[in-house]
């Protein structure tokens, strides 16, 4: 199987809303011995970033986009139901996105991703404003933040965030992981912030979450926000 082309001919179903047309594509893919993660990392992910690329470009129109995260939306709801899930690995992850539509399906996407493979997760989209993710932190204590495809307004946010967990110590344990979204537009911010951990797509996360659970920044990685405060705005 050619992922691209298959990233190219679901992109073209979906834009257009044909429901049936996108749902024959996922079960030629089965039939062709895909497995429902295969299909999620190597076609779902590449369509997500394709969408809201063109998307913010201007290269794809509002009724095409709402076409196509609606009915991609209802594809992956239907392929993580099969799933291979994982034993646990006894680690618990927070995770937000960014606000708009895309933002929040591929942070959907990587939330069903690590469910499967044995994190216990809570996903709460975007628009959530930072005191209340820092409440929940406190309230769960998370081994992981993870702040998913997340859009550009988000970042200051995110960095206020980082900050005030580390200025009043609020989970010493809790490791920090962003990943997708203005983090892939932007080389090094994910470094410069405070992070942690990083990924570009959720393949990689999971690669590097299960590889790297002690990974902490230094403090000569943090090079902006050390002495921001946080505020009530939506991260």
């Amino acid at each position: 199987m050619n992922p691209e082309l298959l990233v190219e001919r679901l992109f073209h179903v979906l834009v257009t809303g044909n429901r049936s047309g996108a749902a024959a594509i996922v079960a030629e893919m089965t039939d062709d011995g895909a497995t429902p993660e295969w299909i999620a990392h190597e076609v779902y992910w590449p369509v997500i970033e394709m969408i809201s690329q063109l998307f913010r470009s201007d290269q794809l129109t509002t009724l095409a986009h709402h076409y196509a995260i609606r009915l991609l939306r209802r594809l992956i709801d239907h392929t993580q139901l099969d799933y291979e899930p994982r034993g646990p690995r006894g680690r618990s992850v927070l995770i937000f996105s960014g606000p708009s539509e895309s933002d929040e399906l591929a942070g959907q996407l990587a939330a069903d991703l690590l469910e499967s493979d044995g994190y216990e997760t809570r996903f709460a989209g975007g628009g959530v404003a930072n005191d209340e993710i820092l409440g929940e932190i406190g309230e769960h204590h998370p081994d992981v933040l993870l702040m998913f495809s997340s859009g550009a307004t988000d970042a200051p946010n995110i960095r206020l965030i980082i900050d005030t967990v580390r200025e009043i110590n609020a989970a010493p344990q809790m490791q920090i992981v962003v990943g997708g979204g203005v983090f892939n537009r932007a080389d090094g911010l994910a470094e410069e912030i405070g992070a942690d951990l990083w990924a570009r797509t959720p393949s990689e996360l999971l690669t590097r979450l299960h590889q790297e659970p002690a990974r902490r920044a230094t403090p000569e990685q943090r090079t902006v926000g050390r002495t921001r405060k946080v505020t009530g705005e939506a991260a």
